[in-house]
């Protein structure tokens, strides 16, 4: 008697409606991997997160909470709705806490972010470095940081941009390797070197 065989069903992808998806559609197409993003109307999807980019946002996201100010609240792997064809996910967000909405809210609109957070990875290279910090500007996001690894590999590099609002577009005010000292959009002093350790 042969050996039964036990065949999985196929995966059946999401297939594109003619012009892309839209924002709203993240949230009613079923079955989507983790923390997909839609881009100029295309789904992204993310590759398995790196240890350094683990503790990178756990690092922040801890230090964040610590100094916000009440008026403000610390979110991670919530999305930010830009366009229409627009909806990414930073890696940690700074926003208004007067956005919350409710325990079921999946995102935000710009207008309630105060600093975007992305920490890079090798297959977001591009659109951490490009594509996602010139849409955050254009939508009037007046902080962004983007965090990237060391020549050792942990060893985090964060650079500070805040918005030119006339322009819309973002200059750079910082880079910072061994510690993170700024005073906006708040105080905020980290130990940037902490990431090598549990913290």
């Amino acid at each position: 008697m042969g050996a039964v065989m036990s065949v999985e069903p196929e995966y059946a992808w999401p297939r594109p409606p003619a012009g892309g998806y839209t924002a709203e559609d993240l949230d009613r197409i079923p079955d989507l991997p983790p923390h997909t993003e839609l881009i100029d109307g295309s789904l992204v999807f993310v590759s398995p997160q790196t240890a350094f980019h683990m503790r990178a946002m756990r690092l922040l996201e801890h230090r964040l909470l610590q100094v916000a100010p009440p008026e403000l609240d610390i979110v991670r792997e919530m999305t930010v709705t830009l366009g229409k064809r627009d909806r990414t996910e930073p890696d940690v967000m700074v926003v208004r806490a007067e956005a919350l909405t409710g325990p079921r809210q999946t995102g935000y609109r710009p207008e309630d972010v105060v600093l975007a957070v992305e920490v890079v990875s090798d297959d977001s290279e591009a659109r951490d470095r490009e594509t996602k910090p010139r849409k955050y500007a254009a939508s009037g996001i007046p902080h962004f940081w983007r965090v990237e690894a060391g020549e050792d590999g942990w060893s985090p590099v964060v650079y500070v941009f805040e918005l030119e609002p006339a322009t819309r577009t973002y200059a750079v005010t910082g880079i910072h390797h061994d510690r993170l000292k700024t005073d906006v959009p708040f105080p905020v002093d980290i130990d940037l070197t902490a990431v090598a350790r549990r913290v």
